[in-house]
Order: structure tokens, then sequence, then C-alpha cells
């Protein structure tokens, strides 16, 4: 195949070992099923969305990754100014901090995606080139790395480990945040911290900058198609913005970066909008999607507050209060 002999001679790789590694990958009908769009016309709906990744179970694993993790959370927001929650969110949303990380070959699911994605997509040709290149920098990361390329498992369009980075993903954006000398998004939780809050350097992540505001609608000068139109791209100053009828208060008043209006449909009922900010764009870079990026958010949200309860626990409480009063010198406070 010409394609593969392209891409063993692009990196440098024995072309032998390109081919053998490609004749050995099986096609995956049920990749073929998965990437496809939903049906034309599908209501999308937030709240249903929400629901998905917002829940006791991911956020209870939240809890026990951020305990266990936390100099490594503290040390990637001190480093980078990426905040420990938006971390530990993209984490929860991805693989339920590891518990799910993908059952298919990632060989298989890309050389299915490279040389037969479904032309019935709307976008099949560009979405086939884009998973040639992902083949090919998994290819060239496995030789390097000594792993066999048979072995590694991910989701059905071939992320890996525990944040779900693509292959060109990996070799842009993965460090090694643990110091042993090697990344491994698989197993070392501070490889994958780390590289997650590398991932949002990259796009431009701004230290202290709120993710979104709230908004509301001035319906005497509202005109929401000018608001929609750059869709999630920030775009309006706060002075253009509410001059076209986005109703924003308290510290949004003084937001100095561009915004812009975010959409939440919520099927049968009326959206949700929030004002985004540029560190709400960057995390739709990492999914190119508003629904996942709020869900990334409002799970980090939860996990902080919840991990921040489970700090004040009871013992604790009680030490200090016995700390004040002589007279309980029966408690024991560890």
């Amino acid at each position: 195949m010409r394609a593969v002999t392209d891409m063993a001679q692009r990196r440098n790789l024995d072309t032998d070992w390109v081919r053998q590694a490609v004749g050995q990958a099986n096609y995956m009908p049920q990749v073929v099923k998965f990437i496809q769009p939903p049906p034309v016309g599908t209501p999308k709906n937030w709240r249903v969305y929400r629901s998905r990744f917002i829940d006791p179970v991911r956020i209870k694993a939240g809890v026990a990754f951020w305990q266990a993790n936390r100099e490594a959370l503290e040390r990637a927001e001190r480093t980078t100014g990426v905040p420990a929650a938006i971390i530990a969110g993209v984490i929860g949303v991805e693989t339920i901090y590891g518990q799910q990380m993908g059952g298919f070959r990632v060989l298989d699911a890309l050389t299915t995606l490279a040389f037969d994605f479904p032309v019935s997509h709307p976008r099949a040709a560009a979405r086939s080139e884009f998973f040639r290149a992902e083949l090919e920098q998994y290819l060239s990361l496995t030789h390097r790395t000594g792993v066999d390329p048979l072995s590694v498992r991910g989701s059905f369009a071939g992320a890996m480990g525990m944040p779900q980075f693509m292959p060109s993903s990996w070799v842009k954006y993965a460090i090694d945040f643990d110091g042993d000398g090697r990344i491994d998004l698989f197993d070392s939780p501070a490889d994958v911290i780390g590289s997650v809050a590398n991932y949002f350097v990259a796009f431009n992540w701004q230290s202290g900058m709120p993710t979104h505001y709230p908004v509301s609608f001035d319906v005497r000068t509202l005109n929401m198609e000018a608001l929609m139109t750059p869709d999630i791209l920030p775009t309006f100053s706060v002075p253009s913005f509410v001059a076209k009828g986005a109703v924003l208060e308290g510290t949004a008043l003084q937001h100095k970066g561009p915004l812009a209006l975010v959409e939440l449909q919520n099927g049968d009922a009326a959206p949700s909008y929030v004002a985004g900010t540029e560190n709400f764009y960057a995390i739709t870079r990492y999914n190119w999607s508003s629904y996942y990026a709020m869900a990334v958010i409002e799970l980090g949200q939860e996990v902080a507050r919840a991990q921040a309860q489970a700090n004040t626990t009871p013992s604790n409480t009680a030490c200090n209060a016995s700390s004040q009063a002589a007279t309980s010198s029966s408690l024991t406070c560890k």
C-alpha cells in the first residue's frame, strides 16, 4: 500500500516494520458505527448531557483521585495557572479517573478510520486524512518508545490513557511530571495531570481568568443573530457585547478580554446561555464542544466542593473545639 510506504519514509521508519504492523490491524465495524454523527435534526440537550458526567459515581471517584494526587494537582496549578478543578474535570469526564480508558486496540481503530472512514460522513475526506496522520504519529511513537503497536488499547477513535490523548497530542503536549524519565499517561496520575495542564497552556490558558459569566438579555436591544454569528470564538469586548443586548453583572463588567455567547440547547425547553471567555474556548480545544467544556467545568467544581467537605471531618472539628476547652481531655486528635 503506497500510503503505508509514504508513512514509513516520512518518519524514517523501517518500511517492512510499518507494513507488518498495519497488516496485522483488524477492520472494526463498531468503530465505523461509533464515528458517525447523530442523525440530522437530533435535538441537543444540555441537561441530559450534563447528567451523564456530573453524577455521584464520577464525583466520588474524583474526590479519591484528588486526595491521592493532591501534590501533583497543586503543583500543576501553581506552575501553569490551570486550576486543579479544571484538570480534575477533564480526567473525570474523559475516563472516570482511569476507570474507563477504552477497550479497542488503538492500531485497529486508527487503521479503520484512516483507510475505511465512512463515506457517508459529511466530512469524510478531511476526517480520513486526520486519522491517517494520527496513525502515522502512533506508529512513530510506539516505534520510538519500543512499545508493541498491537498492545495499546484506547477509545474507538484511537485516544489513549487517562486523559484520552490522540497520538499527536501525546507527542506535542504529554510531559514527564513525576520525574521518572518517561511519559506514562496510563499509570502515572502525575504525568496525566501535568500533561492536561500543559495542553491548556499550549492553547493560551490565562491564569486567574474565569471560564464564563452568567448572561441574560435586554429584549429592547437584543441582536441575537450578531451575538451568535462567531459561535463560541470569543470576539466581543464587554461594551460591544452589551450593546448587542447581552446583560452582564458584577465582575463580568470589568472583564478585559473578548467574550462569546455560548448557547446550550435543552431539547424542547429554552436554551441556557453563558458568556464564554478565552479560557472557556481553551477547554473546547480539548474537545470541540461547548457542552463538553461546561461538563468539565461543572464536574471539576463539584469534585472540588466535595473534596473540600471531605477534609472538614467531624474529628477535626472536635479537635479544634478541644483546643479551646481544657475540659475536653478525653478527645484524641490525630
